[in-house]
């Protein structure tokens, strides 16, 4: 059983996916605005047993996997490389990751044109500075 909470645009949604009998079943659960810690828990221990009660689904044949025992250190990298991949994250994450660097960008920008400026600016003072002593003041 695996259980995957998603923001769809308007709501969080979670999507429950079974296998049972050699058949994967799917069911969606609407959780409103920002669902949190407890009301998660309180739909795993309370609604999503009768969720998969009620529902009497025939699901999508799967095939049966061969039980081949897998080598630790290949089920580590597997367990990490899943852990690594994104999930779905929300659109508002997406948005403050966006805004971050753009701002970056922004920042490092300027800091080159400031910069660019002060040495503009030192270059015109010691040119002065040349052109008084020429003159002889």
């Amino acid at each position: 059983m695996k259980l995957t909470i998603y923001y769809d645009g308007q709501f969080y949604v979670g999507l429950v996916e079974t296998v049972s009998n050699h058949h994967l079943k799917a069911y969606r659960y609407i959780f409103g605005n920002d669902p949190k810690d407890h009301e998660v828990l309180d739909f795993i221990y309370q609604d999503l047993p009768r969720l998969i009660a009620n529902q009497q689904q025939k699901g999508i044949p799967v095939e049966k996997k061969s039980l081949k025992k897998i080598n630790p250190k290949r089920l580590q990298r597997m367990v990490s490389k899943e852990l690594k991949q994104l999930g779905t994250s929300t659109k508002a994450q997406d948005a403050i990751k966006e805004e971050y660097t753009h701002r970056k960008k922004e920042k490092i920008i300027r800091n080159k044109q400031f910069k660019e400026e002060q040495k503009e600016l030192k270059r015109k003072l010691k040119i002065q500075k040349k052109k008084n002593k020429h003159k002889g003041r």
